[in-house]
């Protein structure tokens, strides 16, 4: 299948009422909107840091094709449909093509540990449901469980035809490399890991889907088009702060720092769902000063 995917992808954040009672979507269209002004090449709807796992597949849904009519003639938008259960995730990939998305993000089914061949199974039986539809293999194992070793990536790609990438969220680079290696020539690798987005650039990548770029896609933007001139030196500079910005949102740690660190420049994105938490008023008040500190505000 020849599907080309690159640049800069916010993790799209989803806005819930006060207490995660229920979806913002108008919010969610604002927010999607918001982003792509900014330069942003696609969005990457209701993965980890858009809380997907905590909403429901009717949500999810729903979530999907609010950002589709916002955003979707603009700017490509990636659904995740990974889900704990096969069923599920064959569902929203279902749903994922005919709401128009441009590819499906599925992560490994988490909780159960699961071997070669019941992964392999799954994510066999997910593509086939949309045939049409490219599929990035979603790596997160500090939040699935189940890693996805570089053999069976390899695999499902050669034997696949719709299966055409991976959204790495690892953590290791040296994985991130080993899969580039060895699998099929225009596999696409997109870096999950904010940490080293021009590392991840320059060994191959074409882009990365980052949950700090709801707050600041301009840096992400700036790694990525000067790693594109070849301009190292100022790839490095915003990496630098790139990095900054991750100590500062505690990359990973709690989806409420993203979503303060942009209300905080200047866009209202809603709350959180339980059993995630709101910041408290004191770790507002820090937040604001290492903003300042570091210069994002």
């Amino acid at each position: 299948m020849n599907f080309k995917l690159e640049g800069v992808i916010p993790a799209l954040l989803t806005p819930f009422t006060k207490g995660g009672v229920a979806v913002d979507y108008d919010r969610g269209a604002a927010l999607a909107m918001h982003l792509a002004k900014q330069g942003v090449h696609g969005l990457f709807v209701c993965g980890t840091t858009g809380e997907g796992p905590l909403m429901t597949v009717a949500e999810r849904k729903q979530m999907l094709e609010v950002v589709i009519q916002a955003v979707g003639k603009k700017i490509k938008v990636i659904a995740h449909t990974g889900c704990f259960d096969t069923a599920s995730a064959v569902e929203l990939t279902k749903h994922a093509a005919k709401a128009g998305a441009q590819a499906a993000g599925v992560f490994a089914p988490g909780f159960f540990g699961y071997d070669y061949d019941s992964l392999k199974a799954h994510f066999k039986a997910v593509a086939n449901s949309a045939k049409d539809l490219p599929i990035l293999l979603y790596d997160i194992p500090g939040c699935a469980k189940n890693g996805l070793s570089r053999q069976l990536i390899v695999d499902l790609a050669a034997s696949v035809d719709n299966i055409v990438g991976m959204k790495d969220s690892t953590g290791s680079i040296q994985h991130f490399n080993e899969v580039l290696i060895h699998a099929p020539k225009g596999f696409i690798a997109i870096n999950g890991v904010d940490e080293y987005s021009m590392q991840a650039l320059v060994a191959g990548g074409s882009g990365s889907v980052a949950s700090t770029a709801n707050v600041v896609p301009e840096i992400f933007l700036s790694i990525f088009n000067n790693v594109k001139k070849g301009d190292l030196k100022k790839a490095w500079a915003s990496q630098m702060q790139l990095s900054q910005a991750c100590n500062t949102f505690r990359y990973g740690a709690m989806v409420a720092r993203y979503k303060e660190g942009v209300r905080l420049r200047g866009f209202d994105p809603g709350y959180v769902r339980p059993p995630q938490r709101e910041l408290t008023t004191a770790e507002k008040k820090t937040l604001v000063q290492e903003m300042k500190a570091t210069g994002l505000l």
